[in-house]
């Protein structure tokens, strides 16, 4: 995940030049594409064929997600990833709730993943990037970025949440799953990340070399999640409010308010950025009522996305492909690399993950693009393990890739539009709850 003209996602650069293809036994029949099948039944098809990214594609040591199905010239596939395995356990408890898994079989799953995490290497409390799925250790994600991530962890900690407040039962399997999250999640020592008390957040650190990165983590990107639950931690990890409105609300890039295509985008950068940033933080924050000091969340994010969409419309490069069905910018594989996709940074590469992970604020224009991806180009993009990751019809090019971080948001955020399954769970969380209140925020969830 890397940007423009600062590093806010710093831990997703790398190329992928060179890949070999890795694959994996199919669930489904690759070419075979039912046809004519109702919103509903695509949205399940959908929702199904990515899960297998999570199911069978899931390291079989430690049941985590592993970071891509391709393997690259400098990792293979016993990289796993922290974020990508905190959006792999809530497709997990889609998959359940929607019964194509059973939920025994599904809790003793993340029973063994959290089982592994408890004896896997961290910081603080806090995982880096990348680990070795077999071993536990540490997979350097560059020279520097060998130790805690702590973006990485808040997204793996949004699932984990989300299935302790979902394995609610009295058996002794969702009990200790549940003691287990509570655990790790208790273990995280948010305030080491103040980098001796300043007010703000830092990204990352490492046992070999200290604060070397020195990237303090401002908005407005994909990153609040982080300061939510920096917030809700309670006791002698405890962060004060001052680092949420001092240090993620003081920047040059936080408050925009202009407008683009005729819509007002509240935060962030000119054209809203990629955008992920308007969906990792939110599979599980809910942003229908969500309000602070600062924005209205779901104006935000909504014009975040219409903004997305009109420029792909507007086309001013000229890309072949690029309509009001055929439309999605953010960060995934390109045809010669890597990049985080935006209309300030546009090559020509649509990420279906964009548009679909969008369908709680465009459902209509989302199942647009669903159905031309689906119907249209399927033959080229559709796979045993759902979409692949990006396409570029300019350029002739269509990815041989999954990435976790791009396969997980499909199957929440369609979950969110159709149920609000994932949203009511994170938000049930009394933690969050506190932790929001702590930092203002209004919602629906709670009363101040």
């Amino acid at each position: 995940m890397m940007l423009k003209n600062i590093a806010i996602v710093v831990f997703l650069f790398f190329s992928t030049a060179g890949y070999t293809q890795k694959t994996a036994t199919p669930s489904f029949d690759p070419v075979k594409r039912p046809k004519n099948l109702s919103d509903s039944a695509l949205l399940d098809l959908v929702q199904k064929q990515t899960f297998t990214y999570f199911w069978d594609f899931a390291h079989p040591v430690s049941g985590l997600a592993r970071e891509r199905s391709n393997e690259t010239f400098s990792y293979g596939p016993e990289t796993v990833t922290m974020g990508g395995s905190g959006f792999g356990v809530m497709s997990v408890i889609v998959a359940t709730e929607r019964k194509w898994i059973g939920r025994d079989t599904a809790a003793k799953f993340l029973l063994k993943m959290v089982k592994f995490l408890s004896k896997a290497n961290s910081y603080h409390g806090v995982f880096p990037h990348w680990l070795n799925g077999a071993t536990g250790n540490t997979i350097p994600f560059s020279r520097k970025d060998d130790g805690a991530d702590l973006v990485e962890t808040s997204f793996l900690f949004q699932g984990l949440l989300c299935a302790r407040q979902y394995f609610n039962g009295n058996n002794p399997v969702e009990k200790g799953l549940r003691a287990r999250i509570n655990g790790l999640w208790n273990d995280i020592e948010w305030n080491w990340f103040t980098k001796g008390g300043q007010n703000v957040l830092y990204w990352h650190w490492s046992p070999n070399n200290g604060w070397a990165m020195d990237f303090p983590v401002k908005g407005f990107n994909e990153c609040l999640i982080m300061y939510v639950l920096a917030a809700s931690q309670e006791g002698k990890y405890a962060v004060p409010a001052d680092v949420y409105h001092r240090g993620w609300a003081e920047s040059n890039f936080f408050i925009n308010k202009r407008k683009f295509y005729g819509y007002t985008l509240p935060l962030g950068f000119d054209y809203g950025g990629p955008l992920f940033f308007s969906q990792y933080s939110f599979l599980g924050l809910d942003p229908r009522g969500l309000t602070d000091r600062y924005t209205n969340y779901w104006e935000q994010n909504q014009n975040h996305t219409f903004i997305n969409r009109a420029y792909c419309i507007d086309n001013p490069k000229e890309f072949k492909g690029y309509g009001p069905d055929c439309w999605g910018l953010t960060a995934s594989d390109t045809w010669n690399g890597y990049t985080a996709h935006s209309p300030t940074n546009d090559n020509g590469t649509i990420s279906p993950t964009a548009a679909l992970s969008a369908f709680p604020y465009t459902p209509e224009y989302s199942m647009q693009a669903l159905k031309h991806f689906y119907y249209d180009m399927g033959d080229k993009l559709w796979s045993q393990y759902g979409f692949y990751d990006a396409f570029n019809q300019t350029k002739n090019w269509v990815a041989s890739s999954h990435l976790a971080i791009d396969q997980g948001p499909i199957i929440v955020m369609i979950e969110n539009y159709r149920s609000g399954l994932l949203w009511k769970l994170f938000m049930s969380c009394p933690e969050v709850k506190l932790g929001l209140k702590k930092l203002d925020f209004k919602s629906p969830y709670f009363t101040n």
